[in-house]
């Protein structure tokens, strides 16, 4: 099925990138505009999100304007929201069309989240070139069907043809930050927060949003975990702050939210985490030794699919939250006293590291300009 193609006179240097929900939708949307302004002279760049989403909130600090659009993502219960959906995504279209119309852009980035739908598919249709980044193994709804209007896809896994057009298909691994690609720039965070040099530091990451049952588990250990030498740097959630703050303690430092992710990467000899793609791009790049915890809440099981892919490289161990449990303690005691395992687990990381993503996907977009 073709959409229906109009054209409108582009402008040179303009670009839209579109993505949000998430923090693994944001930051590969920042890093890719990061590298555009290098690449190009004097670019414009417009950011679309989603109205009451934490890009809106996110991407103004990084020194870009966001427009933020009518759209919101299908719930999985029975919802009102969803019922609103279809007339959310007809006003979704409609702003996509005048944003293209005023700002007429000569290319459309998209990173996923909903807020790309709308625009990159608006795009395609008024015949501007488009190109949309699949962080993850198993890609959405939303990225399957664009695939077929879109000129490129960048993905950061291997067999993505199982769901893509081949001849579509680039693979450039998954745009992450400057600073962590560069380890410039760290704040010393064991001398910030008092840590003796022979503690591990463990950090429990709950990705952007927080992890109720990653929250659960560590206050469950928590005896285990204080009883042996270590420190813990406990990213929560926001929400989930007030609940957890009172562990606060000489071995223990709980917040709601890191800015600086790179620092804690840096710091940290453990890392706990959910296995979102940018979470695993960013661990490949600092190689340090993982427990992954896939989400079970998200589309199409696509964290536990990200993790496996890891664990079948023997990059990572992998505990689903039905084992946790069983099985928690046990493999984290196993990685605090086997340096062998943790020596191995960075190693086979490191392999996996495709550090120059936004450079790899800035160049296609370069080259399609330069040829068109």
């Amino acid at each position: 099925m073709l959409a229906p193609q109009l054209k409108i006179k582009m402008t040179k240097n303009r670009f839209i990138i579109s993505g949000g929900g998430t923090g693994g939708h944001i930051y590969p949307a920042l890093s890719i505009a990061n590298e555009i302004k290098k690449s190009f002279d004097n670019p414009k760049i417009k950011f679309i999100g989603a109205r009451g989403k934490m890009e809106m909130n996110i991407v103004p600090k990084y020194g870009y304007k966001i427009h933020g659009l009518l759209i919101s993502g299908l719930q999985r219960s029975l919802s009102l929201k969803n019922i609103l959906l279809p007339f959310k995504l007809i006003i979704s279209f409609i702003q996509s069309i005048i944003i293209i119309l005023s700002f007429r852009p000569n290319f459309v980035v998209g990173t996923g989240g909903f807020a790309s739908f709308p625009i990159v598919f608006i795009s395609s249709i008024f015949r501007i070139p488009t190109l949309i980044q699949e962080q993850n193994s198993f890609p959405g709804i939303s990225n399957r069907f664009l695939s077929k209007y879109t000129n490129y896809i960048s993905v950061a896994y291997d067999k993505m043809e199982k769901y893509f057009p081949s001849k579509k298909i680039y693979k450039t691994g998954n745009p992450i930050r400057e600073s962590i690609r560069s380890n410039k720039n760290l704040v010393n965070q064991r001398k910030k927060l008092n840590i003796k040099d022979s503690m591990t530091v463990i950090a429990v990451l709950g990705g952007s949003l927080g992890s109720d049952r990653i929250n659960k588990t560590i206050k469950k250990n928590i005896e285990f975990l204080i009883s042996k030498n270590i420190f813990i740097i406990w990213q929560c959630g926001k929400s989930y702050y007030e609940d957890y703050k009172i562990y606060n303690s000489d071995k223990i430092f709980v917040t709601d939210f890191f800015d600086d992710i790179d620092s804690i990467y840096s710091t940290s000899d453990i890392i706990i985490a959910r296995s979102g793609a940018l979470t695993l791009s960013e661990l490949a790049i600092v190689s340090k030794p993982s427990i992954l915890i896939p989400s079970p809440n998200v589309a199409e099981d696509h964290q536990l699919k990200n993790a496996k892919s890891i664990e079948e490289k023997d990059a990572c161990i992998c505990i689903e939250e039905k084992d946790l449990e069983l099985i928690f303690k046990n493999k984290l005691d196993l990685l605090l006293n086997d340096m062998n395992l943790r020596d191995d687990l960075s190693y086979n990381m490191s392999k996996i590291a495709m550090p120059n993503a936004s450079y790899d996907i800035v160049d296609l977009i370069k080259k399609h300009l330069t040829n068109d």
